[in-house]
């Protein structure tokens, strides 16, 4: 049986480099708006509580999970919409790490630490994060979710993991700046690019997608929104514009989860155990079986 149709909110904001504080406040505006209207969840973009390009400001912005700020979004969580949140994250062994955190009914679920680093072109994060470690589906009251970090949605092998853990919805944020010079009214070329990756990882995985971008400049850089959620057929359901602060609301139908698996059974018929053998001599510096 599925569960009743339910409403996102996309918070497509622009941060505030290193301010937690600002910052902080314009999570509580826009979890306050999407309570108004009844949403069950609400996702930030990619380190949303401290800005993108922090550089040396990593270090003084990062917080614990058992920060003041965490214990707050637990507890906005409470009676409210179950919330994703970016941070940076120290841990006690005072490893900082690019993350996002799942609030649910006044607790914290879930944090996920990126795996995928880029350090090349204007991305440095390798410079300043530590990797994290692992893709792990957990279960909610809105189903089960997976979440992917920017970079970690362009390894396939990330979505592929929650796809075999049989995840219902993936959550993308990502803080991905416009490249290419558009006409009016069009897409960068960067934003196309992402587009057509959302589509096919909703297709190719059963699975619909919820993606989470932010908007406005820091340091040079312009960052292009267009956040949206894909179904699990591949079409776009509702997106914000390409400019500007935005909370998105679209509803979702978990019962398309089901019609779409039914007309694609690529989860019944997938076979991972014949990778095993492969991934198994590539991790040993064996190479591919002849």
């Amino acid at each position: 049986m599925s569960s009743p149709p339910l409403t996102l909110c996309l918070a497509q904001l622009s941060p505030r480099l290193g301010d937690v504080g600002a910052n902080l406040e314009l999570h509580r505006e826009a979890i306050a708006r999407a309570s108004e209207q009844d949403a069950r969840l609400v996702i930030f973009p990619e380190l949303s509580l401290t800005g993108y390009r922090l550089r040396d400001l990593t270090f003084e912005v990062a917080i614990a999970r058992d920060s003041r700020e965490l214990d707050e979004f637990a507890k906005l969580s409470r009676g409210g919409p179950d919330l994703l949140v970016g941070f940076v994250e120290e841990s006690p062994d005072h490893r900082f790490y690019n993350a996002a955190a799942y609030f649910s009914a006044g607790r914290l679920v879930h944090v996920h630490r990126k795996v995928y680093l880029p350090t090349y072109g204007l991305f440095e994060e390798g410079r300043f994060f530590a990797m994290g470690s692992e893709f792990m589906a957990f279960d909610t009251g809105i189903g089960r979710l997976g979440v992917l970090i920017c970079e970690d949605v362009w390894h396939l092998s990330s979505a592929y993991a929650y796809f075999l853990q049989n995840v219902d919805w993936l959550l993308v944020m990502s803080a991905a700046p416009g490249r290419g010079l558009p006409e009016e009214g069009d897409e960068p070329s960067s934003g196309q690019a992402w587009n057509s990756l959302l589509v096919a990882v909703a297709t190719f995985f059963n699975c619909g997608v919820f993606y989470v971008n932010r908007v406005g400049w820091e340091d040079g850089v312009k960052f292009w929104g267009g956040s949206k959620v894909v179904d699990p057929f591949g079409t776009v359901r509702g997106h914000a514009g390409q400019v500007e602060p935005e909370l998105c609301f679209v509803d979702v139908d978990p019962a398309e989860l089901r019609l779409a698996r039914i007309n694609t059974p690529i989860r019944r018929d997938e076979r991972p155990e014949l990778l095993r053998g492969l991934i198994e001599d590539i991790t040993r510096g064996g190479g591919r079986r002849q």
